[in-house]
């Protein structure tokens, strides 16, 4: 009789053990991405959400928008120009599912087509213009950084994020030459 005590005291433990395990609570802003056996079950969430312990592995996503801050990137303007500029972009991810399985990590990709595009970009502008057109440099680096989200990710599934903005702040570094406008560059 003790031995049947014991025991059912074991298989209730473990069965409140493995309850325990399968629940996750996910906040208002967050979802999850649940695999079942390595295969995309679905994104759940927000609220109470039950998995198969040792079977479903998930991966939390956050959607609120998120800023990342660009390494200052040092470029040469069109002008000869070197400066040292920095920026930050602001994005979010409309699509959990298409973030975790398109993209191995979705920070850092975004983050280095931030700063390909940054320098790409300004590279190609007078350093006059870097410093008098940003919203019009701003919005370029917005469609192409956009753009090439897209165009990375297959035609089935995209990986859906948005770039509010890069905010380019420009600092110049001036090496045994007197500054030119661009304008006084041409005469």
């Amino acid at each position: 009789m003790i031995v049947v005590l014991v025991f059912l005291a074991v298989v209730i433990a473990v069965l409140a053990a493995l309850a325990a395990a399968s629940v996750r609570i996910l906040r208002e802003y967050e979802r999850a991405v649940v695999f079942r056996l390595g295969r995309l079950i679905a994104q759940k969430g927000p609220g109470l959400i039950f998995l198969i312990p040792a079977v479903d592995r998930m991966v939390r996503v956050d959607l609120r928008t998120i800023v990342l801050d660009i390494p200052p990137q040092d470029l040469i303007t069109r002008d000869n120009v070197p400066a040292k500029v920095n920026a930050v972009t602001y994005f979010r991810v409309i699509d959990a599912c298409s973030a975790v399985v398109e993209v191995e990590r979705f920070l850092a990709a975004t983050s280095q087509i931030a700063q390909t595009t940054l320098r790409s970009v300004l590279g190609k502008a007078d350093l006059d213009m870097l410093l008098a057109d940003r919203e019009r440099l701003n919005e370029a680096l917005q469609q192409i950084i956009d753009e090439r989200r897209i165009r990375g990710a297959s035609r089935s599934r995209r990986w859906r994020s948005r770039t509010s903005r890069s905010r380019p702040a420009c600092r110049a570094r001036w090496r045994d030459r007197p500054r030119r406008s661009a304008s006084a560059a041409r005469r």
